[in-house]
């Protein structure tokens, strides 16, 4: 069914099976009737499987056009209805279809003669108390009644979405001239990049929303009345709950909610009498909505004006979040921020009882059982795993959600313990019918392997074994929901129960049916799970072995003696305990882990915290196919030697069918999410030396014991034998890792291979995608400070996520023993002893004593921190858990902004959105002046004036004693800047195996040239991401990322443009507004809008961009290059040549210190920066420049290569050209100035400019304008006649062909974003 935001698109991306949860705006505009003759023929031939009908109504218009899928549901359709702006009013009713009920659940191709343009007819239904009370919220909702909520899991401005902000929607909606917007500006001459500054610090407004106008009130309240519920007898009579309505113009109405519909009745505050007004003053309706029409005059111009409100912004701004947790920002509005303003509504009080029912037991759902039945829901169709997957990332969502707000309840002590008499990390509690318990080591299970760290860990480890198994989606076998929540300084871990997993067993029986029971002390075994744990560790790359309980009995296993198997009550068979799948590092342990009695005090350098340094399943994979390669290469060169040509040919037949088996195992390793650089590296090997295909691989076994160097005692020689062959391998793979893995990804980065990590999130991300554990941090900050000056920025990243990390870890300590209401004080004196101590040097713990006696057991250590010995504490912090050690000047080093957002994100913590004091010297002045402005560190408002500051201080004295106010003027951070604490939840969600083969299948198209196959495909990916994950999901903002740049590529500018919108939508509201996912789509989006022509708004996101760059890293990063290049290119489209050159220099400055000043991307810059001077007049200048690049070019590839004749060839002309205008008069020069006749085509940096999208006539100079390797495509006479006026001939010179002109490993320009 079309969206309204989708308008844009072109008809082949409409996609005709959205979510039903993401299609509010799918209907004909203004719910006219659509021709349906015409539009059924059109769909017809767009899709068979879209069709058209109609849906007759009791009320007006009476009659609605609805575009439905037979692959929909009746229950979709139903979805439809009543998002439709004409059919709000719908919630209680049924479908009809010649004279029949229609079933909700069935399919509409199973509804009976049910054909294109037929008639349906939609019943109003009566009542039950649940749909009367599901109809109260949903009116309230449309109406704009439901107020501000306070959110336990969701915290302040969750989802929220700056793009409107920045450019507002009006914008995109400007007639169009020539093809592009006709973006109207105070001057000609103005563009959004004037003035700006690089070296300004971040601005922490370009994260805060707006403050915007407050929405039309429809009514003044709507509420539960307080004579709800209704007595027994009323009951009886239908009466369902009892509403009060006031409506804007005063009255109040007493409402009943009854079976047939809701009517006024004639109660007052004081007076029980819930029948019907008499005329002329009563009204009843078969919807609430209906009913507050009639009797309030205002209510349809009010809620008119309200939907125009809210259409303002694009739907994908307004949808609600429904299948994954929504980014919370770290910087929040101040709390007397009227973004933030808290509005009196008695309804929010009542929500709880609307939504669950006076037993509320309407919410309590058997997670377990739906997991479980879900995963045995058929598969066999494409249909059935669409609705499956679809099913399961629902379950999911809503799994999610229940657990995480459970253990908030749980870590804030408002749920009971089940065992209260045990110690604290023992105990467990259920609410929700989710069975909690803490990641700590209560009960001593972990007490060999580290303690408390140790099952911290573990239970980390498990949700990610957790996702795996559920990504393999291994028949038969059956996990139970996992999901881990950090808050407050605790580890939460909330599962569904598994059936049978408390039940007393007869005495010998083992708790446990397969696996370790009591650690490795004794070990079940049970065939049933020997298949569906075969399967598993084939998967996994898990060797069958042996291990010996403490008896010396020997067991052979399928997987890690760790890895449990239950037999649930239910006959399914579960796996439990999956953090380890893979080996132990033993490396690392036996470098830096020392098994010590407990009494004993370790060693500084083997004092790792604990022993559970388990591989990562990507290093598995990749080492797995390292092998692989080298045995396939063996085999071909054993293959090669007797030179049997026939034998040969029989090879190749033999190869087909095996390179078919080899190609399903890369699709197989691909689902599983390993990294797919290196599978595409992989591949390119093998099908360049001829391998995949020509050998038979089935010889090639390779699988690793998991369970070696955990104490595993064999019993004969050949056990022995065995064993030390298992533990030969693990050792080969952790050499790997050091030697092989690390080096290459620093190598990569080194020579700008891949894309460079912007923050502590996109760098662990590549970390994982690699197979390197975030361990190693401290070896990559070490190999990258021992590099060139490009990767100081790798380990300026890597040292900032080291503290930033340990400071986390020192927070947990000191705040899972505070009582909730202390744990701003505490995180505050912290935050100060790290970031504010160049302001104050002995900062204070603000607390307040009379609570503080209420909590005598409480750990109050924190006080007792002072800054030396938390800059200690995070040393050794740092060389503990990642063996680096820090400068001295490291304090000195610190980027505070950058580093305050990493522990924000890290902890879940939400901060006023201030100019902060992290410094003496940047301590506002006392004579700011009164309107509001500020001199502090971002030479931005904060948003709160002087003035207001001081009111806001007197304030504050009423409720705050001497000493708070005190230490929030004198300290960096007070307790009241730490605003709110969200939980940091990590959940076993598997992708959608289906759009991810959909997408692989696409891109393997489009790589082998069938565009229109691969199109398809790619199309198809999007239908299947929008349907299973919903829209709104981080997912779905990748698909669309992805999908924006293919189109692009395609040509299709305007489809590009708006599935790059989309992402930026999307990724601001699931990522968070500075992800660093978001930063790429904003560079995307900008780069296709310049494709289109429409570079000032392009200006404007590039702009927002580069302010985001700032604030989660700084400037200067070494991928903001091609950044700074792309934009300069812009401004030269918009003739603004000056400007342009002062961009060009500074993308010239950043190379110079990341790459050096001899380097040949610095040569290329200097190449193209000589070009822009030589634009902007300055000759003299451009020689120079120009000379620059030649020497380069010269040293580094020689005298023959193109790059070094071409520059030498615009030397001489340059040079010619600079004496020649320095012997005519300045009136001659600017008179020829005058003459010059710019075009878009005409402009330097050619080699981008044809790539977004630029003219014809750019395209036309010369060659490709696709190739990514270009200096310029002209000749050096074309540029002189340019330069010294001959704009004519400029104009006519596209029609000549020209050569295109290379430059190697060139990263700039305008594609090298959206790579």
């Amino acid at each position: 069914m079309e969206q309204n935001h989708d308008a844009k698109i072109p008809e082949d991306l409409v996609n005709g099976n959205h979510n039903d949860a993401e299609r509010p705006g799918e209907e004909p505009a203004n719910g006219e009737k659509s021709t349906p003759e015409k539009e059924e023929k059109a769909l017809e031939e767009q899709n068979p499987d879209l069709f058209q009908i109609s849906v007759k109504l009791p009320h007006k218009p009476y009659q609605i056009q609805v575009t439905v899928s037979t692959q929909e549901q009746v229950q979709d359709l139903r979805n439809s209805i009543v998002e439709f702006p004409n059919t709000f009013q719908y919630s209680c009713f049924h479908l009809e279809y010649n004279g029949s009920r229609v079933n909700d659940f069935v399919e509409l191709s199973e509804v009976k003669e049910l054909v294109p343009g037929a008639e349906m007819l939609l019943v109003e239904d009566p009542y039950t108390e649940k749909e009367a009370r599901m109809h109260m919220i949903r009116v309230r909702d449309l109406i704009g009644a439901a107020g501000d909520r306070v959110d336990m899991l969701h915290g302040i401005s969750a989802g929220l979405s700056l793009h409107d902000s920045i450019v507002p929607p009006e914008m995109f909606n400007l007639p169009l001239q020539n093809g592009k917007r006709s973006v109207t500006t105070s001057s000609e001459d103005s563009h959004a990049l004037s003035d700006y500054d690089f070296n300004a610090p971040a601005s922490i407004q370009t994260i805060l929303p707006q403050t915007k106008d407050s929405p039309p009130k429809t009514v003044k309240s709507i509420c539960v009345s307080a004579w709800n519920p209704p007595p027994h007898y009323l009951r009886q009579k239908g009466h369902l709950l009892y509403l009060q309505l006031t409506t804007n113009e005063g009255e109040q109405f007493q409402i009943t909610s009854h079976i047939s519909g809701f009517f006024v009745n004639k109660s007052s505050n004081s007076k029980f009498d819930p029948y019907p007004r008499l005329q002329p003053k009563s009204a009843s309706a078969h919807s609430l909505l209906a009913l507050i029409e009639k009797v309030s005059l205002s209510f349809q111009s009010s809620f008119s004006s309200l939907q125009e409100y809210n259409n303002r912004k694009d739907p994908l701004a307004n949808f609600q979040i429904t299948n994954t947790i929504p980014a919370n920002p770290w910087l929040v509005p101040a709390a007397e921020s009227s973004l933030l303003a808290h509005q009196p509504d008695l309804t929010r009080t009542q929500e709880t009882y609307l939504m669950s029912g006076i037993e509320n037991a309407e919410t309590l759902r058997d997670w377990n059982e739906e997991f479980q039945s879900t995963r045995e829901l058929p598969k066999e169709t494409i249909q059935d795993r669409v609705f499956r997957e679809r099913i399961t990332s629902k379950l999911f969502a809503d799994y999610t959600d229940a657990a995480a707000r459970g253990a908030v309840m749980v870590a804030r002590g408002e749920v009971a313990p089940l065992n209260p008499t045990e110690n604290r990390d023992a105990q467990i509690f259920v609410y929700n019918n989710v069975f909690f318990s803490y990641g700590a080591d209560g009960v001593g299970t972990f007490t060999s392997e580290g303690g408390d760290d140790a099952a911290r860990v573990a239970v980390g480890k498990d949700v990610t074994g957790i996702r795996v198994v559920n990504q393999l989606d291994i028949d038969g076998l059956f996990t139970p929901g996992t999901v881990v929540v950090d808050y407050l300084g605790k580890r939460l871990v909330g599962q569904s129960i598994v059936p049978g997993i408390f039940k007393q067993r007869e005495p010998g029986e083992n708790q446990i049916d397969y696996g370790g029971v009591e650690g490795r002390d004794v070990v079940a075994e049970n065939e049933v799970f020997v298949p569906v744990f075969s399967k598993l560790s084939k998967h996994l790359r898990v060797k069958k072995h042996d291990v010996w309980d403490k008896e010396g009995k020997k067991h052979t296993l399928e997987g890690s003696v760790e890895t449990k198997g239950l037999l649930g009550t239910d006959g399914r068979k579960y796996v439990l305990d999956l953090y380890r799948l893979s080996p132990l590092d033993i490396t690392w342990i036996e470098d830096y882990w020392s098994d010590v009695s407990s009494t004993d005090v370790k060693p500084l350098e083997t004092n790792y915290p604990h022993r559970m340094t388990v591989l990562r399943p990507e290093l598995i994979e990749t080492y797995w196919r390292s092998k692989m390669g080298e045995f396939v290469k063996a085999e071909l060169e054993r293959r090669r030697s007797p030179a049997n040509g026939a034998e040969n040919v029989d090879s190749k037949d033999h190869a087909d069918t095996n390179g078919n088996a080899e190609s399903t195992a890369i699709v197989n390793g691909n689902t599983q999410g390993h990294d797919e650089t290196g599978l595409t590296t992989t591949g390119e090997k093998a099908e360049s030396n001829g391998l995949q295909e020509r050998v038979d691989i089935s010889d090639f076994n390779l699988a690793f014991n998991p369970d070696v160097f955990c104490g595993q005692a064999p019993q004969t020689d050949e056990e022995k034998e065995e064993l030390v062959r298992d533990e030969k391998e693990v050792r080969s793979i952790c050499d790997y890792l050091r030697q092989n893995v690390i080096s290459e990804l620093v190598h990569d980065l080194r020579e700008g291979e891949v894309g460079f990590p912007m923050d502590g999130h996109s760098l662990a991300r590549l970390l994982h995608k690699r197979g390197i554990n975030i361990r190693y941090l401290g070896k990559l900050a070490t190999l990258a400070k021992e590099q060139s000056s490009r990767l100081e920025a790798l380990n300026a990243l890597s040292v900032q996520e080291m503290i930033a990390r340990s400071f986390k870890h020192i927070a947990n300590h000191y705040t899972k023993g505070l009582p909730a209401v202390f744990i701003s004080s505490c995180l505050a004196h912290l935050l100060n002893c790290l970031l504010g101590a160049d302001f104050n040097q002995a900062p204070k713990a603000c607390l307040d004593e009379e609570l503080q006696a209420y909590y005598t057991n409480a750990d109050w250590s924190f006080r007792d921190v002072d800054v030396q010995t938390l800059r200690a504490k995070v040393q050794a912090e740092v060389h503990l858990r990642y063996r680096y050690t820090l400068d001295q000047d490291w304090v000195d080093n610190l980027k505070h902004i950058q580093l305050l957002r990493e522990i924000a994100l890290k902890l879940g913590l939400q901060i006023t959105a201030k100019d902060y004091r992290f410094s003496a010297s940047s301590i506002p002045p006392t004579n700011a002046s009164p309107n509001g402005s500020t001199n502090g560190v971002n030479h931005h408002t904060n948003g709160v004036s002087s003035r207001k500051k001081k009111k806001n201080g007197d304030h504050e004295l009423a409720s705050q004693s001497s000493e708070s106010l005190f230490l929030s003027s004198s300290t960096t951070f007070s307790p009241d800047d730490i605003v709110n604490i969200i939980p940091v939840v990590k959940n076993a969600c598997p992708k959608s195996t289906l759009a991810e083969e959909a997408l692989e299948a696409g891109k393997m198209s489009m790589m082998q040239n069938q565009k229109e196959i691969g199109q398809e495909l790619l199309l198809e990916s999007l239908s299947l991401h929008e349907q299973i994950y919903g829209v709104l999901h981080p997912e779905v903002a990748r698909m669309y990322h992805q999908l924006s740049m293919l189109y692009y590529q395609l040509d299709e500018k305007i489809a590009a443009v708006e599935l790059a919108r989309k992402a930026v939508y999307v990724s601001e509201r699931t990522l968070g507004v500075d992800s660093n996912e978001t930063i790429l789509s904003y560079l995307n989006l900008g780069l296709f809008e310049h494709g289109n022509g429409n570079t000032k708004i392009a200006l404007i996101y590039m702009k927002h961009a580069l302010e985001l760059w700032k604030i989660i890293y700084g400037s200067g990063h070494p991928d903001s290059i091609t950044t700074i290049n792309n934009a300069a290119v812009m401004l030269q489209t918009l003739k603004h040549y000056h400007d342009s050159r002062i961009w060009f220099e500074t993308s010239l400055t950043i190379c110079e210190e990341v790459s050096g000043k001899q380097s040949v991307n610095t040569a290329t810059l200097c190449f193209q920066l000589a070009q822009a001077l030589a634009l902007d007049q300055e000759a003299k200048a451009a020689v120079n420049r120009m000379r620059d690049a030649y020497s380069i070019f010269l040293s580094k590839l020689g005298p023959d290569d193109r790059n070094t004749k071409e520059s030498e060839s615009w030397l001489e002309q340059l040079t010619q050209n600079a004496v020649s205008i320095a012997k005519h008069a300045k009136d001659v020069q600017a008179r020829k100035l005058r003459r010059v006749q710019f075009t878009p085509g005409i402009s330097l940096g050619t080699r981008p400019q044809p790539q977004v999208g630029q003219s014809s006539t750019g395209t036309a100079l010369g060659g490709d304008p696709r190739d990514p390797n270009r200096i310029d495509s002209r000749s050096v006479d074309e540029l002189l006649r340019f330069i010294e006026g001959g704009g004519e001939t400029s104009k006519r010179s596209p029609a000549k062909k020209r050569s295109s002109r290379g430059n190697p490993k060139r990263r700039g320009g305008l594609l090298g974003n959206a790579v």
